[in-house]
C-alpha cells in the first residue's frame, strides 16, 4: 500500500480553487520534489499532507500505516521567526514535543535522540549558540534536526534552500540524498529550482496552470512537459 494516496484531490481558498484534480502516489523510500509557477498550490498541497487544510475534493490517504507522529516539517526559512531566543539544543529538542505528549519534560531517549541528529548533520558543537546568531545554512540544518526528531518516516520541506548560498545549498542537497539513500527517510520536497529537483529527487510533481505532471524523474526529462520548463529556467538564469 502506497505510503500517501492523492486522488483527484483540489484545495480551495475562499471558494477558488487552487489546486484541482490532482493525482499521485508516494512509497516508502520515495524523493519527491514538487516544482511548479507562483501561485499553482505547492505550499497549498504541504498543508494538505500534514493534515493543516482539507481538500475540497477528491481524496487523500495516508497509508502504509503512517501516523501523523511519523511526519516532519521543514517550512520556508521567512515563515521561521529568525530572532527566536533559544539555543540550538533547545530548537531540536523541541522537534519531540508530540513524541512527549502530556508527560513534564524530556526523556533520556529523546534528549539522545536530539544530540545524535545534530551529530548527523554537523552542528553538535553548535548545541549552546542562540539560534538567532547562525547564518541561513546553520539555521536551515536546526530546522532540520528539529524535524528529524519528530520524523521516523516522512519529512516535509517547503523550499528549504530559498536564501541559502551555493556551498549551503550543495551541502544540503548532500544530506537529503543521505538521509533518503542511508536512512530510507520519505522526502517530500518543495523546491523552486527545477534543474536541481530533476538532478536530486528520483520523482518529480509539476504543478502547472497549463496542467500537472506526475512521474518519474526521466519520465520528467523526456516529456515535452519537462523538456518546455527546462529550457525556460535554463534562459531564465
Amino acid at each position: 500500500m502506497s505510503l500517501i494516496t492523492c486522488s483527484g484531490v483540489s484545495f480551495s481558498y475562499e471558494n477558488q480553487t487552487v489546486v484541482s484534480g490532482l493525482s499521485f502516489q508516494v512509497e516508502q523510500g520515495d524523493y519527491l520534489c514538487i516544482v511548479g509557477e507562483n501561485g499553482t498550490g505547492k505550499t497549498t498541497l504541504i498543508r494538505g499532507l500534514l493534515g493543516l487544510k482539507k481538500p475540497s475534493g477528491g481524496k487523500l490517504v495516508l497509508g502504509d500505516g503512517l501516523k501523523s507522529t511519523q511526519i516532519g516539517y521543514v517550512p520556508q526559512q521567512d515563515a521561521v521567526q529568525k530572532d527566536f531566543p533559544a539555543s540550538v539544543y533547545e530548537v531540536t529538542l523541541s522537534g519531540c514535543l508530540n513524541a512527549r505528549g502530556l508527560l513534564p519534560g524530556y526523556s533520556a531517549a529523546q534528549k539522545k535522540r536530539a544530540m545524535e541528529n545534530l551529530e548527523l548533520l554537523g552542528i553538535s558543537d553548535l548545541k549552546n549558540r542562540s539560534f538567532q546568531e547562525l547564518s541561513g545554512g546553520q539555521r536551515q540544518r536546526v530546522l532540520l534536526s528539529r524535524s528529524l526528531c519528530a520524523a521516523s518516516r516522512l519529512l516535509l520541506l517547503d523550499e528549504p534552500t530559498t536564501g541559502l548560498d551555493p556551498l549551503a545549498m550543495e551541502e544540503f542537497y548532500g544530506l537529503m540524498n543521505e538521509l533518503n539513500k542511508k536512512r530510507r527517510m520519505t522526502l517530500i520536497m518543495v523546491s523552486h529550482a527545477i534543474r536541481e529537483a530533476v538532478e536530486h529527487a528520483d520523482h518529480i510533481l509539476h504543478l502547472s496552470q497549463a496542467g500537472n505532471f506526475f512521474g518519474t524523474t526521466q519520465e520528467y526529462e523526456n516529456s515535452a512537459f519537462g523538456r518546455r520548463f527546462l529550457r525556460e529556467e535554463e534562459k531564465g538564469r
